[in-house]
């Protein structure tokens, strides 16, 4: 896989495709409480999950180099440490969300995404994190984002039976690297590697109940990550 960071336009448009895919799959699910392969979310938790994370991007960048993305990787901050505080910022924000409908969730979503993406591309040199001695930029984070969105697509997808899958996997694979410094990146074919890498198990959607979170730790599985 690759060890430089990603091209610029490669990476701003496998963001744009992964809010579009976030958006197509929403479109497909007819019950909102189904689950799915984030074993503890429905498909309305997850909506209002990717609502937060899109919000907390802005804050993020709006923040950068001081904020509290990068305040949680500072120094050397062992993954697990970082896989536990990530989870329990992930489920406060999610206790108080308001009573929001799964479409509802995701417009806010599109809209705080699609400011992000407005933003970025002048910004993107800008320091954003440091984590163990390694400085990271916005557009590094921005990679970030692509695996998240794509990510998510894919468990909306499965919540309703059917399949995402993204139309740049290399682009990803390398993205993690620079987005996800923290987690290595399983071998094999790039989406798979990038599925297996944030504890998805991919022949276990649909027909089986799967383990996934939003990016999480393999080995070993099952452990909650931070989802920036």
């Amino acid at each position: 896989m690759e060890r430089t960071p990603p091209d610029r336009d490669r990476v701003l448009a496998s963001y744009r495709d992964g809010v579009g895919a976030v958006r197509a799959q929403a479109a497909r699910i007819a019950d909102w409480r189904a689950p799915t392969p984030c074993a503890e979310w429905r498909a309305v938790d997850l909506a209002g999950h990717l609502r937060c994370v899109a919000e907390n991007y802005l804050e993020y960048l709006q923040d950068a180099p001081d904020s509290r993305l990068a305040k949680l990787f500072a120094g050397e901050t062992p993954s697990a440490v970082l896989i536990r505080r990530q989870a329990r910022q992930n489920a406060a924000e999610l206790a108080v969300l308001p009573a929001e409908s799964g479409p509802e969730r995701i417009a806010a979503f599109t809209v705080s995404a699609g400011a992000y993406a407005d933003l970025v591309p002048d910004q993107w040199d800008r320091p954003h994190l440091v984590y163990r001695g390694t400085k990271y930029t916005v557009g590094d984070h921005v990679g970030a984002a692509c695996v998240e969105w794509h990510l998510h697509a894919w468990d909306l997808a499965r919540a309703a039976g059917a399949d995402h899958r993204p139309g740049d996997p290399d682009l990803l694979a390398a993205a993690w690297h620079w987005g996800v410094p923290h987690l290595p990146l399983a071998p094999g074919e790039a989406w798979d590697a990038v599925l297996r890498s944030s504890g998805r198990v991919p022949d276990r959607w649909p027909g089986g109940a799967g383990s996934a979170g939003s990016v999480r730790s393999s080995p070993p599985p099952a452990a909650e990550v931070r989802r920036m």
